[in-house]
């Protein structure tokens, strides 16, 4: 029986609703809590949940928590820094989760230095890709390692995810949880080998029964054998691990050859003056389309030149963007940080 119509965020097209049931959910609650039983004890865990619930990660998260017994602290406005901050000063929590933009944002807050990290176990991130600059410092700063996972609106949301046991971020989104299937699909529906890049594609309990009222939609992302297909792009290596290259809708096509933003951004990220980035495909005249980069500086001396220079050094010459904005606000981003 229909549970949710969880709506789905839009940040690629119209929202749609995902039509969840119960046993979806039921059965992505039981494969989470498979996943992380051995890593959380029961009764003795606190959780700082910063993202809201009518978000299906958040809302599985904190039903995995409460139901391993433990103490759940909801934070309504993470945008509040100051006030974020506090909280987790006087929090001893051992379970964090959060999205890369907020893992980035609490790095360079005021006050950050003092929070006690002792007894953190786990600090859990979905919802977008976490950029490696972010996950290095974030080790750096505190000795937890980011644990990336992955899902969608459409799996209740929970599908593929790194073990909590891994020393460090590893690039990748992890492995296929309990009675989930992973794969990568070409455009025609078939395996691409390892190693190759395609769309990742879910099979499992937890995936919904289609889009509310749009069955157009719903024929689109189901294949004939019952394969979900997310829109994401990613390949699989030999041990069963995944990793994501972007959104399907996002990538950029530069004189033939696929250009990822989040690979871009990655890069950027990476020079020690920049405190966000935003790479998107402009029109071009000669390659048809080009990169254009929307950059906050984190320091106020930096110069396009620099972040040329920058990009050239470690991004293939049709990767390295054509336009390069600088931005004195943060860039804009929906109500959970994307």
């Amino acid at each position: 029986d229909l549970a949710f119509l969880q709506y789905t965020g839009g940040t690629t097209g119209v929202a749609k609703g995902a039509m969840l049931t119960h046993g979806n959910l039921v059965a992505n609650l039981q494969q989470t809590a498979a996943w992380i039983a051995r890593d959380l004890a029961d009764g003795k865990e606190i959780g700082v949940i910063p993202l809201p619930l009518y978000h299906v990660l958040a809302l599985t998260v904190n039903l995995v928590l409460m139901k391993i017994g433990a103490h759940i602290i909801l934070v309504t406005n993470p945008r509040d820094l100051p006030a974020f901050v506090k909280t987790l000063k006087h929090t001893p929590f051992t379970f964090l989760l959060g999205v890369n933009t907020l893992y980035s944002a609490l790095l360079n807050a005021p006050g950050f230095a003092e929070v006690p990290l002792k007894q953190a176990k786990v600090c859990a991130a979905g919802g977008m890709a976490v950029q490696r600059a972010v996950a290095e410092r974030w080790k750096a700063a505190t000795g937890v390692p980011i644990v990336e996972g992955y899902g969608l609106t459409e799996t209740s949301p929970i599908a593929i995810c790194n073990t909590l046991a891994i020393k460090d971020w590893t690039g990748n989104i992890g492995v296929p949880i309990p009675n989930t299937e992973a794969a990568i699909l070409d455009d025609d529906g078939n395996t691409m080998p390892f190693g190759e890049v395609g769309e990742i594609a879910i099979r499992g309990p937890q995936v919904m029964k289609g889009y509310w009222n749009r069955p157009d939609e719903t024929a689109k992302v189901f294949t004939a054998d019952g394969w979900f297909r997310t829109g994401d792009m990613g390949f699989m290596d030999a041990t069963g691990c995944v990793k994501i290259t972007d959104r399907k809708k996002d990538m950029i096509i530069v004189s033939g050859f696929k250009v990822f933003p989040n690979e871009i951004e990655d890069v950027v990220m990476l020079h020690p003056g920049v405190l966000e980035v935003a790479a998107v495909g402009i029109h071009d005249e000669k390659s048809g389309e080009a990169v254009k980069i929307f950059v906050v500086p984190k320091d106020p001396a930096l110069a396009e030149a620099d972040l040329l220079a920058h990009c050239k050094q470690h991004l293939t010459g049709y990767k390295v963007p054509k336009a390069i904005e600088l931005r004195a606000e943060p860039l804009p981003k929906t109500n959970i940080g994307k």
